[in-house]
């Protein structure tokens, strides 16, 4: 599959949770277990296929966003200790090339954290342009 073809297919699978309408949104109103289509056994191959296209496009995307030099991706993980961001992280980041990622590891917030709203010490940590 081409790439423009899997970030189609990607944009439509991230649709049921992207936020929009930030007023609007509600984290309660979000099920935590919601695996999208890929709830049964018999869907663990297209779920592995879904993945190794999304990887495959990711590496490519990553060699125009350096060569372009002018956005930065962001991702963040957020879940409770042990509660397996590492397995989540592992799969979906391994066509990334580490030399053009940052990583950055959040414990619990500082009395200044605190005192901003929760993604000041994400933007303390934004990659470089060209990096993800």
């Amino acid at each position: 599959m081409k790439t423009k073809e899997t970030i189609k297919t990607a944009s439509e699978l991230a649709r049921p949770f992207r936020i929009s309408k930030g007023k609007n949104f509600r984290l309660k109103d979000v099920d935590p277990d919601d695996t999208l289509y890929f709830t049964k056994e018999a869907d663990k191959p297209r779920a592995k296929e879904a993945l190794t296209m999304g990887v495959t496009a990711l590496a490519e995307l990553q060699d125009k966003l350096y060569a372009q030099d002018k956005w930065a991706v962001l991702l963040i993980f957020q879940e409770r200790d042990a509660a397996g961001k590492v397995g989540a992280i592992k799969p979906l980041l391994s066509g990334v090339n580490p030399q053009g990622c940052q990583v950055n590891s959040f414990k619990s917030p500082s009395s200044d954290d605190l005192d901003h709203d929760y993604l000041w010490r994400c933007m303390k940590c934004l990659p470089n342009r060209g990096h993800i």
